[in-house]
């Protein structure tokens, strides 16, 4: 942990001399097939992940692989256009890396989005859930090893984890714009492969709403550094009930949870607005 500390103050003090200090008040981490929305941004800086100083790289399809800094919604922000998962081979101290770094960049709220897939009857493709809650089935802790004081406590109590005050918000404008929204729970798997047919039934008896294969450790991280955080997972592919399922690809995730891009960006905005 003392390691990672200097590679973090290494990194941040690389992005403070590109971006000539510039102070972002946010930070949004783009899921798959999420990235269009830096369309919307006003941007001063970007740089590919590839050149910053300890930065993994994104190997997935969907996701962009650039840091992105600018004005949205009125706000400074710094966007994660494409993020880092466990499945790819990176440890979770590699994963979780970049928001130990935007938090010492400044931030003050974190917002994450990512797809999933659906467990619950009542939630389709195209969907979108506000994240109250998880339940944790990947096999390794961002967390795990000699805590450092410096970033955060040794056992985070995660009670109040996830916004409240922003998912109802969130709930509030979706009713507004009439997108079909609801407040669920998230299950982290490891992936790459998705879940069997009994996973999928597994998850739902013990309470998810949707899986994915991310989010968790960045909040887990996020949490441990008193960092609050917002999370919205897109519905990409119907899991429940088992006789709906259907064979997925992951050019079938993006597209679908493209056509759902542009409501969860006017509702982030929105939020963005409120802070």
């Amino acid at each position: 942990m003392e390691h990672l500390f200097d590679k973090v103050q290494e990194t941040v003090a690389f992005l403070h001399a590109y971006t000539q200090s510039f102070q972002p008040q946010a930070g949004i981490i783009l899921g798959t097939g999420l990235g269009n929305l830096t369309d919307s941004i006003e941007i001063t800086h970007e740089i590919p992940y590839s050149e910053i100083p300890h930065f993994p790289v994104s190997t997935v399809e969907g996701h962009a692989g650039r840091l992105v800094f600018g004005r949205l919604a009125g706000k400074n922000i710094v966007a994660m256009a494409g993020r880092f998962h466990y499945y790819e081979g990176y440890s979770m101290q590699q994963v979780t890396f970049p928001i130990r770094v935007l938090k010492y960049l400044g931030i003050q709220q974190l917002f994450i989005s990512n797809a999933a897939g659906s467990v619950n009857a009542h939630m389709n493709v195209g969907d979108i859930v506000f994240i109250r809650d998880h339940i944790n089935l990947q096999p390794e802790n961002p967390l795990r090893g000699k805590n450092d004081e410096r970033f955060g406590l040794r056992f985070p109590d995660l009670l109040n984890l996830y916004n409240k005050k922003l998912n109802n918000k969130a709930l509030q404008l979706a009713k507004e714009l009439g997108i079909p929204a609801h407040i669920g729970v998230y299950v982290a798997t490891q992936g790459p492969n998705l879940e069997t047919p009994a996973e999928y039934r597994f998850f739902n008896i013990i309470g998810g709403d949707v899986v994915g294969m991310s989010t968790v450790p960045e909040v887990l991280v996020a949490k441990h550094m008193q960092l609050p955080v917002w999370v919205a997972s897109v519905v990409s592919n119907k899991c429940f009930p088992i006789e709906e399922i259907a064979e997925t690809t992951v050019e079938e995730v993006i597209n679908a949870v493209a056509q759902t891009e542009p409501k969860l960006s006017k509702i982030l905005t929105h939020l963005l607005e409120s802070l």
